[in-house]
């Protein structure tokens, strides 16, 4: 829930002017003193804030980069994505966090963010870890009304709008290497995992959480473990900025919650097919399918409305491949 340091820079942030100290203590219902105290934390934590007797608070400049409660709500415009938030320092898995919460009652469109993980969750059992400052992890929590099978489509969806809103958000393209890894310079920058949790009887969901790691602030390749140095990259590596964190959050769960919006009027990805190939990297490249039943190259013609990828074996058979446990690479390295 947001605090009171919150909701005083949502309104330092969304205010052109100057905001006096009593504005400030009738909105809120808190003291001068404590409205003082609030103040002196932001400054503290680099906000550049005037203060001007007879006019009251002015917020002049915001840091490049800080991830906190009160940072993630003031940035906030969605409806419904992350209005119910939990920020943590350091956790081990913000998608085991978000599944206790699911457990718990928690609602639809729950966010869990940390600025550490130290037991970050992949695909296949993988898992990772973050350092301070420089990564976005995050899960969201949703609480669907369709049919299970339905909710593997979640994960291309988080990925569209993931790709998006780095493009919108820092001067670099944005692939996709299905079905789900961002990839900027043919370099990895983030991975997701969605799990979904059903009914006792095994018929309908429960929840499901989808999680993101992105790799943002990262200011060179030392700072990742050292198995996924050949293949990982960070915005700022790739940009050469400093980027805001909660800026980026708030872009992706306000391009989400459009993207799942019209996934929802389909239950498919035929409306959202077009956008999410221009951005797939594997879009007619020879491919290797790296499948448990036996491996297989082809030409990939991209996804299908279940978002199953389409690869044309050379026999000229078609084999829609579905993520599950099965891995695409490129002929010749990780794209």
């Amino acid at each position: 829930m947001k605090t009171d340091k919150s909701d005083i820079l949502t309104l330092l942030r969304n205010s052109e002017d100057y905001v006096s100290g009593q504005q400030l203590c009738d909105r809120f219902g808190v003291t001068r003193t404590a409205v003082w105290k609030v103040i002196n934390q932001l400054k503290e934590e680099g906000y550049q804030i005037e203060s001007v007797t007879g006019k009251g608070y002015r917020l002049t400049e915001s840091p490049a980069d800080v991830l906190s409660a009160s940072e993630i709500a003031s940035r906030l415009t969605t409806g419904w994505a992350g209005r119910n938030l939990y920020y943590l320092d350091t956790t081990g898995s913000t998608n085991n966090d978000a599944k206790r919460l699911g457990e718990t009652g928690e609602p639809h469109g729950t966010v869990v963010v940390a600025d550490v993980q130290t037991a970050g969750k992949g695909r296949r059992g993988r898992s990772w870890q973050s350092l301070a400052g420089t990564a976005l992890s995050f899960t969201l929590l949703l609480r669907p009304d369709f049919a299970p099978d339905k909710a593997s489509m979640i994960t291309l969806v988080m990925a569209l709008s993931v790709a998006e809103a780095v493009e919108e958000t820092v001067p670099a393209a944005a692939g996709i290497k299905w079905p789900n890894d961002i990839v900027v310079n043919k370099k990895k920058i983030c991975g997701m995992l969605t799990e979904m949790t059903m009914t006792p009887e095994m018929d309908e969901i429960q929840y499901v959480v989808v999680g993101a790691g992105i790799n943002v602030n990262n200011a060179g390749i030392e700072e990742f473990q050292e198995e996924v140095r050949p293949t990982a990259t960070s915005l700022r590596i790739e940009t050469g900025q400093l980027v805001g964190r909660a800026k980026l959050l708030n872009r992706i769960l306000m391009r989400f919650e459009e993207n799942y919006g019209i996934f929802l009027e389909t239950l498919d990805l035929s409306r959202l097919k077009e956008q999410y190939q221009k951005h797939l990297v594997n879009m007619g490249a020879q491919v290797r399918v790296l499948d448990p039943g036996g491996e297989y190259t082809g030409i990939s013609e991209g996804i299908d409305n279940r978002g199953e990828l389409i690869v044309v074996k050379e026999n000229g058979e078609k084999i829609p491949v579905y993520a599950g446990e099965v891995s695409v690479r490129g002929l010749y390295g990780y794209v």
